[in-house]
């Protein structure tokens, strides 16, 4: 089947489903400057030293990696960066009802500012733009805290309690959020449709999710500029721009509803 038939098969189906759920990575935001981490120019192709900084242990136990990290998210892409045509896309298809649900990978906001419902967002690994106290729980945006930075404060503690800050994210060994893993489990189980967009869905435990609709008897569809472990069981596998791919099956819903 060529692409132009992959394409309008996925957009009968999503037309068709009863419930839709997207699960999004890394891929969806590298047109909007956000490098992603495991493809050909990713940061941890190309800068494999760096992986250390995304390790939590590595975060509490040395100061010079809470210092570096703290300067890294100084120069972020994600606090100036803007949805791309794949955010858009998502966004619209939620508009049309299409979306029920969107369990995304990444830490920047971009779905929402995008123009998906927050509500609909489950943002497995956290988020960039709120810091969060490791020792008493306390939460606030992340501006003020990178002002502190920026004003020479290296490694900004808690006020509240004195305890080690960092932004509300997943580090390596960091737990996920267990009702946030519930809200995308539940989700992936009342869905006939998967659409995985950019995402290696080689990351666990969110990986399993693609294997858990599977087994709840819903279609997989693929979008990813790279291989995935689950290409041989996905009903439909498109290669390419995630911003292009997506358009061209709003294209084709566009045109089943004018039929």
């Amino acid at each position: 089947m060529d692409e132009t038939a992959l394409i309008r098969s996925v957009a009968t189906w999503i037309a068709e489903a009863r419930q839709v759920v997207a699960l999004t990575g890394a891929g969806v935001s590298t047109a909007s400057g956000i490098p992603d981490f495991r493809g050909p120019q990713g940061l941890w192709t190309t800068q494999p030293e760096k992986e250390r900084l995304f390790s939590l242990d590595a975060y509490l136990e040395d100061p010079e990696v809470r210092q570096q990290v703290w300067r890294l998210r100084l120069e972020n892409p994600a606090f100036t960066a803007g949805p791309n045509d794949a955010h858009l896309a998502l966004a619209e298809l939620e508009r049309r009802g299409h979306l029920h649900t969107l369990v995304t990978q990444n830490i920047d906001g971009l779905h929402q500012a995008g123009g998906t419902d927050p509500d609909r967002v489950v943002e497995i690994h956290g988020t960039i733009h709120e810091v969060e106290c490791l020792s008493c729980d306390r939460r606030v945006p992340v501006g003020p805290v990178l002002d502190e930075v920026r004003r020479g404060d290296p490694d900004p503690r808690c006020p509240s309690c004195g305890g080690l800050q960092k932004t509300a994210t997943v580090s390596f060994g960091q737990s996920l959020d267990p009702s946030l893993l519930q809200r995308a489990h539940d989700a992936t189980m009342g869905c006939d449709l998967m659409l995985a967009v950019g995402t290696s869905l080689v990351v666990h435990p969110v990986a399993l999710l693609p294997r858990t609709a599977l087994e709840a008897g819903a279609r997989l569809v693929i979008v990813n500029a790279e291989e995935t472990p689950y290409d041989d069981r996905a009903g439909a596998v498109l290669r390419g721009d995630a911003g292009e791919v997506l358009n061209a099956i709003l294209a084709h819903l566009d045109s089943l509803q004018q039929a």
